[in-house]
């Protein structure tokens, strides 16, 4: 009996450590399967086929750095793909430079048209490129300065913060509180699923934006949209990761009333498309943590949909009556050179705008962004945004642009500061992703890192587009919601759980 038993277990054993072997394997074979069709097709075939199209534009130094930094940019993306560790921050990066400011701008130098008239010389344009791809390179540098596989060691060990259980209820009811103000204050739920036109007259006829001043109205949003998103978050991974919450009703019914709310105020009706963006990616990558298949179905079809999605959901901004006459499409890069993508000529834009005088602005535009919060009325000389600022020096009748973070980082501390901000940045970005992808395989529901990241990640979007000072409130509002909710007690009933 006693031979028998050891002998059935001895026969067990191999099976025991060989399913898990096996399902370690294919992940990797996945990945060696999609290599040569991912890398060629980011990096050679679609930068062809844009290049390939007819187009009246200058081949010139412009076109050849544009060409050089999509290739890159595209390698770069593959390699977050295609790499064993979930990188959201690194991912997110990738995917929007390789788009916005390689795939798009190259379609612009290929069809001689861009969405913003460029007020500069070609050199200008040229300068931007050129600042852009080093800042790129800064970036990887910094995130090649951060070892991977490196434990922290017990002197850099400091206490995780964790989501505090009983303050949760009180982010739950700022989320309720919050975004039933916003519902009130711009005139009940039927406003929230006709535009953002409509959603923008509402607040004007609040009284939120009168003076030119901004700042009530970066609280109102801020307040109505972002706890709801949050809280949303946590108490998903609550569900999702603590089998007490599953058996009791309350979470379940807090989880139905914030998918409601978020129903309302963050939809993709009455929200920009990048706010609805970072919405989207927050969800599921709190739903799908430790899911590599997602993560890499979210970075691919991330290009499929900039092109073919992202342009076209441009028609929730305007009403019925108001929808501009479909311009007659002549080329299937048109969507590329319509407005959406206008960062690399506003960076080229504001080259010019320094060099015709004006000057850097040594932190000032940074200082704007932080204060976000001071009315115009009390600050007088408060900067405006960036976008804004540099299209009223053009004379332009639409001043609504972008001012990616390159801009930002240049016309504040010139070409040093942008890549030296760009250097940190991916040490910073290199950094917490590998925090993230140790802490998410054993974290439960309290963990603060693994709700930050993912909500970080899809916000990166519009921070990485700008302008900064749009940015500010929502951001703000984010952390303040994050410190409400974080602890750094050890005990465990403390957390939640």
């Amino acid at each position: 009996m006693a031979a028998g038993f050891h002998t059935t277990r001895a026969a067990r054993a191999p099976h025991a450590v060989e399913a898990p072997a096996a399902a370690r394997v294919q992940p990797g074979a996945l990945r060696r399967v999609l290599a040569l069709p991912l890398v060629l097709g980011l990096t050679v075939l679609l930068p062809a086929f844009v290049t390939l199209r007819q187009g009246a534009g200058l081949r010139d130094q412009a076109y050849w750095l544009q060409l050089v930094l999509t290739v890159y940019a595209g390698a770069r993306l593959s390699t977050m793909i295609l790499g064993r560790h979930r990188k959201l921050l690194q991912g997110t990066f990738w995917l929007f430079v390789y788009m916005a400011m390689g795939i798009a701008p190259l379609a612009q130098a290929v069809m001689g048209t861009y969405p913003v008239p460029v007020a500069g010389s070609r050199s200008d344009l040229a300068l931007a490129v050129g600042l852009v791809l080093a800042a790129c390179a800064a970036f990887d540098a910094g995130a090649l300065l951060v070892r991977p596989g490196v434990r922290p060691t017990a002197r850099t060990v400091f206490r995780p913060a964790m989501v505090a259980r009983r303050r949760l209820a009180l982010l739950v009811a700022l989320a309720f509180a919050g975004s039933g103000l916003f519902v009130l204050r711009l005139g009940g739920l039927g406003v929230f699923f006709s535009s953002r036109m409509e959603i923008t007259q509402s607040i004007d006829d609040s009284g939120l934006g009168d003076g030119g001043s901004q700042a009530g109205t970066a609280m109102l949003r801020g307040f109505g949209t972002v706890p709801a998103l949050l809280a949303l978050m946590v108490v998903t991974r609550w569900l999702i990761t603590s089998p007490r919450a599953r058996g009791r009703p309350l979470p379940w019914l807090t989880l139905a009333a914030l998918a409601g709310v978020n129903l309302v105020v963050n939809n993709p009706i009455s929200n920009p498309r990048y706010w609805f963006l970072t919405v989207l990616l927050a969800l599921l990558f709190t739903v799908f943590p430790q899911s590599p298949t997602m993560y890499r179905t979210a970075l691919t079809l991330g290009v499929a949909a900039a092109v073919l999605i992202f342009p076209f959901a441009d028609k929730f901004r305007y009403d019925s009556a108001n929808t501009p006459a479909a311009r007659q499409s002549s080329s299937v890069l048109d969507p590329l050179v319509e407005k959406d993508y206008d960062q690399m000529a506003m960076f080229a834009n504001t080259i010019t705008y320094v060099d015709a005088g004006n000057g850097h602005t040594y932190g000032r535009q940074l200082t704007g962004s932080v204060l976000f919060f001071v009315p115009r009325s009390v600050w007088t000389s408060k900067p405006k945004d960036t976008g804004v600022m540099v299209s009223e020096w053009m004379a332009a009748a639409n001043t609504n642009r972008s001012s990616p973070l390159w801009t930002e980082l240049w016309l504040d501390f010139g070409s040093v500061g942008m890549v030296a901000g760009f250097g940190l940045i991916g040490w910073v970005a290199a950094r917490v992703d590998r925090r993230y992808a140790h802490k998410v395989v054993r974290a439960g529901p309290a963990s603060i890192l693994t709700l930050a990241v993912p909500l970080v990640a899809g916000y990166s979007f519009i921070l990485l587009r700008g302008p900064l000072l749009q940015a500010s409130g929502r951001i703000a509002i984010g952390v303040m919601c994050l410190a409400l909710i974080t602890t750094l007690r050890p005990e465990r009933w403390r957390q939640l759980r």
